[in-house]
């Protein structure tokens, strides 16, 4: 068990601005980006650019990414982090589950946001959510998750792309030893940091705020984006800023009072950063052919990890 707030897939890519005009959502089966190619004399390590969301319609497959897999000795998925509570620690939780994604004291939604924000949330709700009573007693950060899922489904965009579970089947097809870079930190007492959770007032209008204005004004720059990866088109990829979208909404969770005394979660994306890295030059020292998925923007933005291999003497060459 772990909680979906910090999940796997956190670290997503804001948009820049659109380029006008850009409208449709590519469909059909696509190739998304070419790879990116870190190498020290004859042994390569082939870096996969993951992204979301992506469109609906549109089916990835890459002859290319399928070649290099079943030639590679090793596969370093994305790294990750999340919190474990195990089996027990899962029965002990269950008590205090129920309300967990709502605000204490029984508050709605207009209670705990800037009155601007909240009537910016009205139009947006109506516009994709349509009438649900309920969400209006969830927390922002949880009411954001699901207005940002349903306006990208509207707007034929899905963050569940299918993308990474296709990896795994080739991975798995071809045999191919997996070294995760994951970093996941067991409670000692889920119960009590629950009930903490539940019981304390949210951090998180930033990160409700900032999904209400991506909506609002990025959804063109998210097709922008979603066209560019599926035909690869890295022109218009290289030319788009990245910064991070649900940093905000990862920092309403560290800041919560249960979780923000947590050290070793509060460090979760920097000790998966550098086991993803220290993975890498390993494999790269040890194996003929090595592949490997960091996303997008981590591999253009300012958290770019193959900075620091190239820094150490890698050659790093990007797709054309």
């Amino acid at each position: 068990m772990a909680f979906s707030l910090l999940a796997a897939s956190a670290w997503a890519q804001e948009e820049a601005p659109a380029l006008e005009g850009e409208q449709v959502v590519i469909t059909g089966q696509r190739p998304g980006p070419g790879l990116w190619k870190v190498s020290k004399g004859e042994h390569v390590m082939y870096v996969f650019g993951d992204y979301s969301p992506l469109p609906i319609k549109m089916d990835w497959r890459s002859k290319e990414v399928e070649s290099i897999i079943a030639k590679s000795q090793e596969y370093l998925p994305k790294p990750s982090f999340g919190i474990k509570v195990g089996f027990w620690g899962g029965l002990k939780l269950l008590p205090y589950a129920i309300g967990f994604k709502n605000n204490p004291d029984g508050a709605k939604l207009i209670d705990v946001l800037p009155a601007e924000t909240y009537d910016r949330w009205q139009v947006l709700k109506a516009k994709y959510i349509g009438k649900n009573e309920d969400i209006e007693r969830e927390r922002p950060m949880f009411a954001a998750d699901t207005l940002y899922r349903s306006g990208l489904e509207k707007n034929g965009l899905t963050t569940r792309t299918g993308v990474y579970d296709k990896l795994d089947k080739l991975v798995k097809q071809y045999k191919v030893k997996v070294t995760p870079s994951g970093f996941e930190m067991e409670l000692e007492n889920p119960g009590q940091a629950i009930k903490a959770f539940k019981n304390s007032p949210g951090a998180d209008t930033d990160c409700f705020a900032k999904t209400v204005e991506r909506l609002e004004s990025d959804i063109d720059a998210m097709r922008v984006r979603a066209n560019a990866w599926a035909v690869g088109d890295m022109s218009k990829i290289a030319a788009l800023n990245f910064a991070d979208r649900e940093e905000a909404c990862n920092q309403a969770v560290f800041d919560n009072e249960a979780f923000k005394s947590n050290e070793k979660l509060r460090h979760a994306e920097q000790s998966a950063r550098k086991a993803w890295l220290a993975n890498a030059e390993r494999a790269l020292e040890a194996n003929g052919t090595t592949f490997a998925v960091l996303s997008l923007s981590q591999l253009l933005g300012p958290k770019n990890y193959l900075l620091e291999l190239q820094a150490k003497g890698y050659t790093v060459e990007a797709p054309e």
